[in-house]
């Protein structure tokens, strides 16, 4: 059990207005993007000069800054992301916050000096996750906003990482870092930072008008409990929110944390949709965590933007420090102004003139140096060494008073780079792919396994659930070809799941399929051959090598990337792609379908949510964790030549027939022309 010290309370600063909301209104760090390469590229975000600026600001504060570097990179970027790591060293940055193995290994080469942060995009949600990062020389986790308190807790305890937590902000429908709806509807992927938030547009489930929007997460009255279980970190989210939201947000937190009343009107009325829920943290998770942002809310938000604005208006006294004052016959007066960080400046005027009234006393000189308004500091002690009948000018003792504040301030401000280690652009050397990929037929039920499908495929992918539905005679054969896949998401159960695979793993399977690095660490211990999924969001070079650093014999890239990159992606470990599929937008904990009609809608089929294009995209929620399909499938059997760079092609299979199994596997061995309504997927667009 971790020490239930008083957590970093952690705001955000979507711009230099909000990074002074959060600062003045008690926030112990705060974090924020540069001008690219973070999760938020469409706040104002920070440039060179004003994020040296930011941390000048801060540090005389006594306020940490982490700078987001949380999104996927292509290979096209090395040099973009090398500059941001050379400029959050000049600026002196604390930690940064990353998403990318790429980003975390060129941070560790480059920047040892600052903490990595695993980004909630990285989906950890289990302490296999969690023990995933220790190992990757990771110093805190932020975890996935979906789990319970028992969840986090089970966490805490079974790390060294420091564990942060959101506790107010928005929430996201999928797991972080497990959606492509933005990406697949728009082109804008809420994994490189441009999340267009398709999932706030109506779409219906029973009388459900939106069934994919959440209401704003908020566990401020949970504070205490939190900090009693060991979270190092609060969070609160909200980069894109406005400077009076980070006010309202980080004030509400601060109280919550020194156990003053909150202002939950407040809070509520800056922004909300329809209310707040803790339901994933309570294990409730219900229709009730459903909501939309209405018109009152947009009403109660204009009535309070006065308010919230005042509460940062003034420079609040946090620095305390202590002044000494000498006076002495034939010398100059000199006042020295110390802070408990070690900093000492000094101011000298002029001789003390001989008193014939009125000589300066130690009162005096008290009541002319207590005075700080306008300043970060506030004055704890005062010393005094006066000759007697002596005398000072008020004025110069305030003008000495000014100048030792201010020079104070310039040394808390002045710059403290940290150690950067530049390294040339290493040559990309072209991955050389197999003649013919191999053909790989991912099932999703048992009875998609016919013998013609086996025949077709050239290896087989199955879920560990079915795959414990099928007997020994009909594995045996299979089992130098097949796949087991691991749950990508899995909050609970670990135990369990690793039964199941030793199982299997006795039955002859060698080969997973691991979508997470929970799942990475889970199939490891069992000693089986370790084979990365598209969950794992691999977009470059640099994250394929590190994944085969860790063990991994291959690796499916993610369907963000264009086929043009893909191509181009170099390193020799294994690839492969999605090439066909109804591919899987969101992981849900909180179903849509359940939530608006119950389970016993969904029979033994495909439930449905609508658009307000009329669009049908399918649900499956049979691992407790739901999750959403695209409407239309993917569908390349007629580009198959278009197809480089890659050791085989993915068939996902989800609601096909044994027999459209089949007969899609015969298409892609020899080619094909679809049939009905289908995508490109993202292979042949522009992502940004």
């Amino acid at each position: 059990m971790k020490s239930a010290r008083k957590p970093e309370l952690l705001a955000p600063a979507g711009s230099s207005e909000s990074l002074l909301a959060a600062v003045r209104c008690g926030a112990d760090a705060v974090y924020l993007g540069g001008s690219s390469l973070n999760a938020r590229r469409g706040a104002d975000n920070f440039g060179p000069a004003e994020l040296a600026q930011a941390v000048s600001f801060c540090r005389a504060r006594n306020v940490r800054v982490f700078l987001a570097l949380n999104t996927l990179v292509f290979d096209q970027e090395r040099q973009e992301l090398a500059r941001a790591v050379e400029q959050a060293c000049a600026a002196g940055v604390d930690a940064v916050i990353v998403q990318d193995l790429a980003v975390a290994a060129a941070v560790g080469r480059q920047a040892p000096e600052l903490e990595l942060h695993a980004s909630t995009q990285m989906s950890v949600h289990n302490a296999d996750g969690a023990r995933a990062l220790e190992q990757l020389g990771f110093r805190r986790v932020v975890l996935a906003r979906e789990m319970t308190g028992d969840e986090i807790r089970r966490v805490i305890d079974s790390t060294s990482l420091e564990v942060e937590c959101f506790v107010h902000g928005a929430h996201c429908m999928s797991v972080s870092g497990q959606c492509a709806l933005s990406a697949m509807i728009g082109g804008r992927s809420g994994n490189r930072g441009l999340c267009a938030q398709p999932c706030r547009l109506p779409f219906l489930a029973g009388r459900q008008t939106h069934a994919l929007s959440l209401r704003d997460l908020s566990l401020v009255a949970r504070i205490p409990e939190l900090r009693g279980m060991g979270v190092a970190a609060l969070k609160i989210e909200g980069r894109m929110k406005r400077p009076e939201y980070v006010a309202a947000a980080t004030t509400a937190c601060r109280s919550a944390l020194d156990g003053e009343p909150v202002d939950f009107a407040a809070l509520e009325a800056v922004f909300s949709r329809g209310g707040f829920t803790d339901g994933y943290f309570a294990g409730k998770r219900d229709a009730g965590m459903f909501g939309v942002r209405g018109r009152e809310d947009i009403a109660a938000t204009a009535v309070v933007l006065k308010k919230l604005r005042a509460l940062y208006k003034e420079e609040p006294r946090v620095i305390p420090i202590s002044f000494s004052l000498r006076v002495r016959e034939g010398a100059p007066v000199s006042l020295e102004a110390r802070d408990g960080d070690g900093n000492a400046a000094t101011a000298r005027g002029e001789l003390p003139s001989s008193a014939q009234t009125a000589p300066l006393t130690a009162e005096k000189a008290v009541s002319l140096l207590k005075k700080s308004g306008g300043t970060i500091f506030t004055i704890c002690s005062i010393e005094s060494d006066i000759d007697e009948r002596l005398i000072v000018p008020s004025a110069q003792i305030n003008a000495l008073r000014r100048q030792v504040l201010e020079e104070l301030t310039a040394l808390r401000e002045a710059p403290r780079p940290r150690a950067f280690r530049p390294e040339p652009l290493e040559e990309i050397a072209p991955h050389r792919p197999v003649d013919r990929p191999a053909l790989r037929a991912r099932l999703h039920r048992l009875e998609q396994l016919t013998g013609k499908v086996a025949a077709l495929a050239d290896e087989l992918t199955l879920p560990l659930e079915e795959l414990a539905r099928m007997p020994d005679q009909a594995l045996e054969p299979l089992a130098d070809r097949l796949l087991v896949e691991l749950p990508r998401v899995l909050f609970t159960g670990e135990a369990a799941v690793e039964a199941k695979l030793r199982e299997a793993v006795g039955r002859g399977v060698t080969r997973v399929l691991a979508g997470n690095l929970g799942m990475v660490e889970l199939a490891k211990r069992c000693g089986v051959q370790v084979c990365g999924d598209w969950g794992l969001n691999v977009t470059n070079t640099a994250a394929l090598r590190e994944y085969a650093a860790m063990g991994l014999g291959e690796l499916t890239l993610s369907f963000e990337l264009e086929l043009r990159r893909i191509a181009a992606l170099g390193g020799g470990l294994r690839r492969g792609m999605l090439a066909y599929g109804h591919l899987p937008l969101m992981a849900l904990r909180n179903c849509p379908v359940r939530s608006a009609t119950g389970c016993k809608s969904c029979g033994h089929g495909f439930p449905v949510l609508t658009d307000r294009l009329n669009n049908r995209f399918f649900v499956d929620c049979r691992c407790k964790v739901a999750e959403l399909y695209n409407c239309v499938p993917l569908f390349l059997a007629d580009r198959l030549e278009e197809l480089a760079g890659v050791d085989f092609l993915t068939l996902y299979f989800t609601k096909e027939s044994p027999e459209q199994c089949a007969e899609l596997l015969a298409q892609y061995k020899s080619g094909g022309e679809p049939r009905g309504k289908m995508t490109r997927g993202l292979y042949y667009r522009k992502v940004r």
